[in-house]
């Protein structure tokens, strides 16, 4: 039987709903998912095997126009995402007008691969909006295959599924059949304090945060994991703490329930705060928390 496999790229402005596919296709939370733009600062690789195939996901940041460093490098994982893919998945949901910047949107338009334009959030709309809809990225992307469907519902995603498993080369794998993704454990305990705090703060906070797990000690029954939430300003710090600690109890408290799930062990989680001015802005700190790695 002729193996086949490939990397499937997913991209979109921000919001649009490709974490939420990302983790329907892997069938595991790799992607945390928050109503906020720029939930996701990284590309994070899901792996899904199967007996002849292995179609490897990747969720990426959503595109914008860069305001500062992190953001910069932000859109080089996007960048990343369209020099190696088999498969482009561009998201779109229902009203959405293109890509926030152009030269992004004239790749996918002019694409030598297959791409899939997903039409997200079609629960939130009409037959003859969707109808519409279809009717204008038909003419935007003439080359795309056009799915309606709802992510969060899981409306039509086993159908797309079927499709990029058709779309992928015949290939040998590239990474174990037994790995579910690319990055460390650590990597997944940072990113889950971080969607706590990004549902839990308001405005600028969320942004200026960045998670660094320094110690992680696996037991038979426990594993015992400490993390430094890191800020940019002192006030900041006091906010993320809260009153007598609360705001940062409740933090460690939701993270951990996640983390026990997701590692299916008991876990002991210890956090800090620290300042650590202009992180964002800093090529050199950058690249110590994975980001700018050219």
């Amino acid at each position: 039987m002729e193996h086949k496999a490939g990397f499937v790229n997913i991209i979109g402005n921000p919001n649009v709903g490709k974490s939420t596919l990302m983790n329907a296709f892997v069938g595991e939370k790799l992607s945390i998912i928050t109503s906020k733009a720029q939930t996701t600062r990284h590309r994070i690789l899901g792996i899904v095997n199967g007996d002849d195939f292995q179609a490897v996901f990747s969720d990426t940041p959503g595109i914008i126009k860069p305001a500062y460093e992190l953001q910069s490098s932000m859109m080089d994982f996007v960048k990343s995402a369209f020099e190696d893919a088999d498969v482009l998945v561009y998201m779109v949901e229902i009203g959405e007008k293109g890509l926030k910047d152009e030269a992004f949107f004239n790749k996918i338009a002019h694409s030598k691969i297959p791409v899939l334009l997903l039409l997200n959030k079609i629960d939130t709309s009409n037959q003859e909006i969707l109808e519409e809809q279809v009717q204008y990225w038909s003419e935007k992307v003439p080359t795309a295959e056009i799915y309606p469907i709802s992510a969060l519902e899981n409306f039509n995603v086993p159908e797309v599924f079927e499709r990029v498993i058709e779309l992928l080369p015949a290939s040998p794998p590239y990474y174990p059949k037994d790995q579910l993704t690319d990055k460390p454990e650590r990597f997944f305990v940072n990113e889950c304090i971080r969607e706590k705090i990004l549902l839990h703060y308001k405005k600028e906070i969320p942004y200026a945060v960045e998670v660094e797990t320094e110690e992680f000690f696996e037991d038979e029954k426990i594993i015992r994991m400490r993390a430094i939430i890191m800020v940019e300003r002192d006030t900041q710090k006091g906010i993320i703490i809260g009153h007598k600690g609360a705001a940062l109890k409740r933090v460690g408290i939701e993270a951990r329930k996640d983390l026990e799930q997701f590692f299916g062990k008991q876990v002991h989680l210890e956090l800090y705060v620290k300042v650590n001015k202009n992180w964002r802005t800093d090529a050199k700190q950058l690249r110590r928390f994975g980001y700018n790695q050219k």
